[in-house]
């Protein structure tokens, strides 16, 4: 299988209605937002969501949820351990082969080899600890809305007392719930192949992200993001004809203007068409 051999450019266009896209533990789990009142979503956030579809769909996944892990793999230094895995605790001990390392974990899991991993390990009393930083060819970065977005916050019940006949109130039985009332947001991503080569990184690999994109939010509801308030759009999708790209990854994405109503515009660019992918 060839590594990936040409340069790509994507973009995500989502809409939020009336749920917590990514809330702030520092700021009482209110929806994240900048100093201008634009909502975002952090890049940790959305490969998450990618990583659980990516589960989903039967790819190995090194970074799980736990309540959506496969393999019964209690902390992710068990996983990268396990003889099951083909690594073992050899792999990472004060002898162990880097590159080696390195290229067994790519080869094992889809999201290291894709967005890269640093493997950190404490000293032990009879190795020293060894630290395998790998770099991933994919990129994400964070989302931001179109517009500033209006947070509503909500006094809630959010848990039931135990104590006694049921009948006194803990200190924590009242909370606050907070949503985005509406928004547009646009999240933008490249693929490097260049960094492919390190990580054995695919075009079958992209074509798979490809094929997850629109498909961001689904089996993804909770209390603060309830079924259908979140919903992909577009996915832009720029591949470029040879390895260094037709242009900069920033002229690629400054090509795209998104309107408040989601309705997208696209500047041209000489010798590299966008392919417009619909939402699931």
């Amino acid at each position: 299988m060839t590594t990936l051999q040409n340069k790509i450019d994507f973009a995500i266009v989502f809409s939020v209605k009336h749920a917590n896209p990514n809330g702030d533990p520092l700021n009482g789990n209110r929806p994240r937002t900048d100093y201008g009142g634009f909502g975002e979503i952090t890049d940790v956030c959305i490969k998450r969501k990618i990583r659980d579809r990516l589960l989903e769909a039967g790819h190995a996944i090194f970074v799980q949820s736990d309540d959506r892990r496969k393999d019964g793999e209690t902390s992710l230094k068990n996983r990268a351990e396990s003889e099951e895995n083909g690594l073992g605790k050899a792999a990472f001990g004060a002898k162990a082969n880097k590159d080696e390392t390195a290229k067994k974990a790519s080869a094992k899991w889809f999201d290291v080899r894709a967005f890269g991993q640093v493997f950190a390990f404490g000293k032990t009393n009879d190795a020293s600890g060894v630290s395998i930083p790998i770099r991933g060819p994919v990129t994400i970065q964070s989302a931001f809305s179109v517009e500033p977005v209006s947070v509503t916050s909500t006094q809630i019940t959010k848990s039931v007392s135990g104590e006694g006949d049921g009948s006194k109130r803990g200190s924590d039985t009242m909370g606050m719930k907070h949503r985005v009332d509406q928004g547009i947001y646009v999240c933008y991503g490249s693929m490097n192949p260049q960094l492919a080569e390190r990580t054995g990184f695919s075009d079958a690999d992209a074509e798979t992200l490809k094929a997850i994109l629109p498909r961001l939010f689904e089996n993804d509801a909770s209390s603060a993001r309830p079924e259908g308030s979140m919903a992909v759009k577009k996915v832009i999708w720029w591949k470029h004809n040879s390895k260094a790209g037709r242009c900069s990854s920033a002229n690629v994405h400054g090509s795209l203007s998104v309107q408040p109503d989601g309705t997208i515009d696209l500047a041209d660019l000489d010798g590299l068409k966008p392919e417009i992918i619909h939402g699931f």
